[in-house]
């Protein structure tokens, strides 16, 4: 059954758990998987019209693909100071506030780093890393040369006013989607309050309410899981949120070589660490977000500055080795709760 979306956005499909306890829908959003839980069922319909508000919203405010956003009207300004909407000021803010606690390793300021090397426009419309240069949708021609990033500290906000100095160009990514998790799940639980909900935006996972019992069981992959190939574990999220980074997906080619879209700021080149996939649980799906791809971009030091965060984490190597960090569970069914 597909029950009707809001204005443009797509209607969303009910998932069959096997269970008349748990409603689940899901729909693309985003330029990824959107997936809404819910109990009790009945309040499906109201979760997933706030769900739908919320992800509309950030959209219109953060996406550097749409030439109507806000943040690419910053962009195409001379002067590059614009007085922006709350939501868009709270976006930034986080983006900025990640930047600073990860000493750089996530910067927003890579926008124009990912668009040099062929990430320009929303990741459905570029061909994947399989397909030869040349093909329809690749980016082709040579690759620019190595650099850092203009650098976070280049980029002012004060209240609503956002300076962005001219050539730079935003890229929220390792943030936004984390963000749009927490606000989309804190908006369906104004309008539920009771029971609990799960809202995740391709598997970056904020809850609110009451868990069922033993936590959301969730399915923690290296990959996508739409090919059928089983989760490496699954734990169970009794609070908190959850969040992936990986860089087995969003790949593509330039140049005769393979890129993906988790880039270091120091180099504006993909990371090439030893973790190909992070996941890491927080109070809030932003700041797992933001931990998750500074623990990429970090590569050898993942694990120390990690362990300094005491957050639970689950690290998997190029080779397949996993790391656990920070009392993340150690067999499938494990309980999750971060406060």
């Amino acid at each position: 059954m597909t029950l009707p979306g809001t204005g443009n956005e797509p209607g969303w499909v009910l998932m069959d758990l096997g269970t008349a306890d748990i409603a689940v829908a899901g729909r693309d959003a985003l330029g990824t998987d959107a997936r809404v839980a819910v109990w009790p069922p009945d309040d499906l319909g109201a979760a997933l019209s706030a769900v739908d508000a919320e992800l509309s919203r950030l959209d219109q405010q953060a996406s550097r693909f749409r030439r109507d956003s806000e943040i690419s009207r910053v962009h195409g300004l001379p002067r590059r100071a614009r007085r922006v909407s709350r939501g868009l000021a709270e976006a930034v803010r986080v983006a900025l506030a990640a930047a600073r606690w990860t000493g750089g390793l996530v910067d927003p300021t890579v926008g124009g780093a990912l668009s040099a090397l062929g990430y320009d426009r929303d990741f459905a419309s570029i061909a994947p890393a399989g397909v030869p240069d040349g093909t329809s949708d690749t980016p082709v021609g040579p690759l620019p040369a190595p650099g850092p990033v203009p650098g976070w500290r280049s980029v002012t906000l004060a209240g609503a006013l956002l300076r962005v100095p001219p050539g730079v160009h935003l890229d929220l990514g390792a943030t936004a989607k984390g963000l749009g998790a927490d606000r989309a799940a804190a908006a369906a639980w104004r309008v539920c309050r009771r029971g609990g909900l799960l809202v995740s935006l391709g598997g970056d996972i904020a809850v609110a309410g009451q868990s069922p019992a033993d936590g959301w069981p969730v399915a923690v992959a290296d990959s996508s899981l739409a090919d059928g190939t089983p989760p490496d574990q699954v734990i169970r999220l009794a609070a908190g949120a959850i969040a992936t980074s990986s860089v087995t997906c969003r790949q593509w080619r330039r140049g005769g070589a393979r890129l993906h879209h988790i880039l270091d700021p120091r180099t504006g080149y993909p990371a090439t660490g030893p973790w190909r996939t992070v996941s890491v649980a927080a109070p809030a799906c932003a700041t797992a977000n933001a931990a998750a791809t500074a623990a990429i971009v970090g590569g050898r030091d993942a694990r120390a500055w990690l362990t300094g965060t005491g957050l639970p984490a689950r690290l998997t190597s190029h080779d397949g080795t996993v790391l656990l960090l920070g009392g993340w569970p150690g067999t499938d069914g494990g309980r999750l709760e971060v406060t």
